[in-house]
């Protein structure tokens, strides 16, 4: 958990609820590390590639500077989970790439099988002028295609402060 540089009185309940958020994160990714995927389970993650700490395939950085969204479906291994990231092996074209994410770079994370999704802020230092979900690139794995349910997105942006 970080300050965000303005003076305040108190706790920063937003930091601390976003922390406690990205818990459940890491709790969905140590199940499926444990058993696998239940059912019709799996996960979009949005994360910023730039992010201190992400480890990825030069290339695929190269074509995704700022973020990236994967889907831990099919065309998944390896998954190790720790108390401050991931590590996963995904296939691009076929091609395995290995790429670790410190949950603090993840942006949004999405179980579209039960309309579950969570959004976080992202730090001043790295955000881009992209807007929320159009100029995010998405990673599909195989032959598979986004669904089109939506999730219930639980965004923080309502509970945060507006500068006086």
């Amino acid at each position: 958990m970080t300050d965000d540089g303005q003076q305040f009185t108190g706790l920063n309940y937003e930091l601390l609820v976003e922390d406690c958020l990205r818990l459940v994160v890491r709790s969905a990714l140590r199940i499926t590390e444990q058993t696998g995927l239940p059912g019709d389970t799996h996960f979009y993650i949005a994360f910023n590639t730039s992010h201190p700490g992400v480890t990825m395939d030069d290339s695929l950085r190269a074509q995704h500077t700022d973020s990236i969204t994967i889907v831990l479906q099919h065309q998944f291994a390896d998954l190790v989970v720790t108390d401050t990231e991931f590590t996963v092996t995904l296939f691009f074209g076929g091609k395995p790439s290995i790429m670790t994410v410190p949950f603090e770079a993840i942006t949004s994370f999405n179980d579209p099988s039960v309309g579950f999704g969570l959004q976080f802020g992202v730090d001043e230092e790295i955000e881009t002028d992209t807007d929320e979900e159009g100029d995010r690139d998405l990673e599909m794995q195989g032959n598979e295609q986004p669904s089109n349910e939506t999730a219930e997105v639980v965004s923080l942006d309502s509970f945060r402060k507006t500068p006086s």
